[in-house]
């Protein structure tokens, strides 16, 4: 800001409830930060609660860009411990798709009630064209709103099911899904591809965790392998699949992040760091232990039955 840097800050009031100073926007417009507090608290009963801000971008003269699961909080980078070592992931993109997470950044601040008289003035290449990084792969960066008719990410992650003909591994904090998604995954197992889905030994939310357990059964027996993080709390969304395609974004396997909330991501096929991504999933691999399938009594059942239904509440 000092050096004239047009700084801007979106946070999620829900997602940092009771976490920050009452006049934390203040503080930041006292030291020269725009910030944009989106969708307030208000202690209504209302579905709009449930539209939160998901998403994490950072941008930087629209010529590179972050997206990824870290949020801006000590334990994201393990400066703080209270679920173990945190695991997470990021991606940084440059060029048009740096550009298209600055557009949907700006879309937000819009949305939010914030006047932008011309964007085109943000592009970074109105006088010389936007140099091409690559020229054999494709990036895509995506953005899912609640307030449409296109579950975006739910499209992106089927996509990537329903055509791995080899391998397909998956990262999410949060196993909470639909029929469809179930089926999408067993039937991917059934066809000889090797699904693997890692998701956390320990947990930040007890009730959500036992939930995501309770799925474990039926995709174990389509022949769906599942592993839990074992050196502690394993927040990346990530899929990779056959060498060829990957993303990495914001979005959870539950339906909180597929159908309610603000979220994005980015796509890329044939890109050179697919093989960094599998790289670290191999690596996870070795950090985690095997879920088996497990009887449980009649109470744990009900329970877990009853879970399931509330499992769009989550």
């Amino acid at each position: 800001v000092a050096e004239g840097v047009d700084v801007r800050v979106i946070y999620d009031d829900i997602g940092c409830f009771l976490r920050l100073p009452k006049d934390y926007p203040k503080k930041l417009k006292e030291a020269g930060i725009r910030c944009v507090v989106f969708n307030k608290f208000k202690p209504l009963l209302t579905a709009t609660q449930n539209c939160r801000d998901h998403r994490k971008i950072i941008s930087v003269d629209g010529k590179v860009a972050f997206t990824g699961g870290i949020n801006l909080s000590d334990e994201y980078i393990n400066a703080t411990h209270p679920f173990g070592h945190w695991k997470d992931s990021g991606v940084l993109v440059e060029g048009e798709a740096a550009w298209s997470l600055t557009l949907i950044f700006l879309q937000m601040w819009i949305l939010s009630g914030n006047k932008e008289d011309d964007i085109v003035k943000y592009y970074p290449w109105k006088s010389a064209p936007c140099p091409i990084v690559k020229t054999d792969s494709w990036v895509q960066p995506y953005a899912d709103a609640p307030y449409d008719a296109e579950n975006v990410s739910e499209h992106v992650y089927l996509q990537i099911i329903n055509t791995a003909k080899k391998y397909l591994y998956i990262n999410t904090p949060y196993l909470i899904v639909d029929d469809s998604m179930i089926s999408a995954l067993s039937l991917a197992a059934k066809s000889g591809v090797d699904v693997r889905i890692v998701t956390p030994f320990r947990w930040d939310k007890r009730v959500v965790h036992f939930t995501t357990r309770s799925y474990y059964r039926e995709l174990i027996r389509a022949g769906v392998k599942i592993y839990e993080y074992s050196e502690g709390f394993i927040h990346s969304k990530t899929f990779v699949s056959d060498d060829t395609v990957a993303t990495v974004g914001t979005a959870n396997l539950d339906f909180r992040s597929l159908y309610l909330q603000f979220e994005c991501g980015v796509w890329m096929y044939k890109t050179s760091c697919i093989k960094d991504i599998k790289d670290d999933f191999i690596g996870i691999f070795a950090e985690s232990k095997e879920a088996e399938e497990t009887k449980c009594g009649f109470i744990r059942q009900m329970f877990r039955g009853v879970m399931e239904l509330l499992a769009p509440l989550l």
